[in-house]
């Protein structure tokens, strides 16, 4: 498929700028591929879409405070965005603006307390940082910021540390929440519980790819970064036997389904407990393996998100659905509305 059959307008004023008041105050469009129906619905109603023996498959990566705010000897200011620790000792980064950021340039905060040198160079301002002084996580934990989206254009703010963050996320790691998982409170999940649909946990640490678009029209030219991601046994072994048992795997955002499909290649095919890096990249046409419903929030064009989803629903309803959305003024991204597609 060319990646322009995805593309769509998009009001400004239609990107959630902030979450609903309610984690489950969100809006919920129902997409049903059987017939192609679209339904409006909310999130605090979703168990009136599930059935007893579904299970839900939640993400637990936590987002790491991973914007900080450096300057070099000269005094200019660089901003980091510290996506994880690297085998050898150092650590994976962006710089903004990378040109301030060269391979032997010092990095430090204004206090003193750390100091970082850049050792390596990637594409797209990506640095390798080597830590001269200091605590790196210490210093994330003390000055770091949760690092919003850029298409919310604000500064992130104390309700951000909560509202940006899933009320399940266990494991530190990710850059980016995995955002459909932000519907869900705890009574949301204890109603669901109630009514026979359980949940399991996986992790997929999501990337800075996750902003990054596809930049040719053929998204079969685009290349995946690679992410961490845990399928444990448990999680595998509950799901095989939901599905022997007649119930649907409702997996709880695209990255919940990567993880699920990346655990699937591992074993031939077959669901089984998997970890380790993936760059697993799903678009049109694709077979599902490990995944019977997804839900997941509205998404920007030419991104990979868009092209899962177009791959799980069909890129013809997607438009239909997106252009649903837009019409009734759903609110799209990661503070946004969600569709569930069954």
């Amino acid at each position: 498929m060319n990646l322009r059959d995805l593309d769509y307008h998009l009001p400004e004023d239609l990107i959630a700028q902030r979450p609903a008041g309610r984690r489950e105050d969100a809006r919920l469009l129902v997409v049903r591929r059987a017939d192609g129906a679209l339904v409006d619905a909310h999130v605090a109603r979703l168990g009136e879409w599930l059935t007893a023996g579904d299970v839900l498959v939640l993400n637990e990566t936590r987002v790491r405070p991973a914007r900080l705010v450096v300057r070099r000897p000269t005094g200019g200011a660089v901003e980091l965005l510290v996506v994880r620790p690297a085998p050898d000792g150092t650590w994976v980064a962006l710089a903004r603006p990378a040109k301030r950021a060269h391979v032997g340039v010092r990095l430090a905060l204004p206090d003193g307390s750390l100091t970082l040198e850049v050792v390596g160079e990637g594409d797209g301002g990506e640095r390798r940082l080597q830590v001269a002084s200091g605590d790196l996580e210490g210093a994330l934990r003390a000055a770091g910021e949760i690092p919003l989206p850029p298409y919310i254009r604000r500064a992130a703010t104390p309700e951000d540390a909560e509202r940006y963050q899933t009320v399940f996320a266990r494991v530190e790691g990710a850059v980016a929440a995995p955002t459909a998982g932000l519907h869900f409170s705890e009574a949301l999940l204890a109603g669901l519980a109630a009514r026979g649909v359980d949940a399991v946990r996986l992790v997929l640490h999501v990337g800075p790819g996750t902003f990054r678009p596809v930049s040719s029209d053929d998204p079969r030219e685009h290349r995946m970064e690679e992410e961490w991601y845990d399928v444990p046994a448990d999680t595998a072994a509950r799901l095989r036997a939901a599905r022997a048992a007649g119930g649907r795997v409702v997996a709880v955002g695209t990255t919940a389904v990567r993880a699920l499909e990346s655990a699937c290649d591992a074993h031939g095919g077959a669901l089984g407990p998997a970890s380790g890096w993936t760059r697993k990249y799903i678009l049109p046409p694709y077979r599902f393996r490990g995944v019977d419903a997804l839900l997941t929030n509205f998404h920007l064009p030419r991104t990979t998100l868009l092209l899962l989803v177009a791959a799980f629903a069909g890129a013809e309803l997607v438009r239909a659905a997106y252009a649903h959305a837009v019409r009734e003024r759903y609110r799209f991204y990661s503070y946004g509305d969600a569709m569930l597609i069954l």
